[in-house]
């Protein structure tokens, strides 16, 4: 991909999280480029936005899958997930934000396959931690997951606004998320 159409791309994420409602030209702005320069790329915003989406799922894919494979131990397995998805920062806060808005249809077939073998190792973790007494019983595979999500958002947050040390942001991200969730 050429490097302005990823500066693009990656401008369009971080507006379009920021404030999804946000113009071309916001993007254009962001990235540098001019709106007519933006169109050689890209012929309107719903392009744009598939391609943002294709981006998001290619890179919260992979770190995704790297902090599975990181260890046989699943709490360090979560907690690596944690991590990685906080590294995925403004890409997983928006391609999460775009799942859960009501009219989102997502991308027919894009990585639907990858995506279910990931969601599946992370119930696995977290069913496993739980027949272990490490994450209590009461809570669903689907709290835990968005109870990430809530506290992945706040670490994002905190980090853009320099509200936290950043040394210090994923260190409060797992002791938030493993109280939460009864460690």
């Amino acid at each position: 991909m050429p490097p302005t159409q990823q500066a693009i791309i990656d401008a369009a994420i971080d507006v379009f999280n920021e404030d999804y409602s946000a113009s071309l030209e916001q993007v254009a702005a962001q990235a540098g480029v001019t709106r007519r320069t933006l169109h050689r790329y890209f012929t309107g915003r719903e392009e744009l936005l598939a391609c943002c989406e294709l981006e998001m799922q290619r890179t919260c894919r992979l770190a995704l899958t790297q902090a599975l494979d990181s260890s046989t131990d699943p709490l360090t397995q979560l907690e690596n997930m944690l991590y990685a998805v906080v590294d995925c920062g403004a890409k997983y806060s928006f391609f999460h934000k775009l799942h859960t808005r009501p009219q989102h249809r997502g991308i027919p077939h894009a990585g639907e396959a990858d995506y279910d073998v990931l969601h599946g190792r992370y119930r696995r973790i977290v069913e496993q931690l739980q027949a272990k007494g490490i994450i209590s019983p009461h809570i669903t595979a689907e709290w835990v997951k968005m109870l990430m999500s809530g506290i992945v958002s706040a670490t994002i947050h905190a980090d853009s606004f320099g509200a936290v040390d950043a040394a210090h942001v994923k260190q409060f991200a797992w002791f938030s998320f493993s109280k939460g969730i009864g460690l």
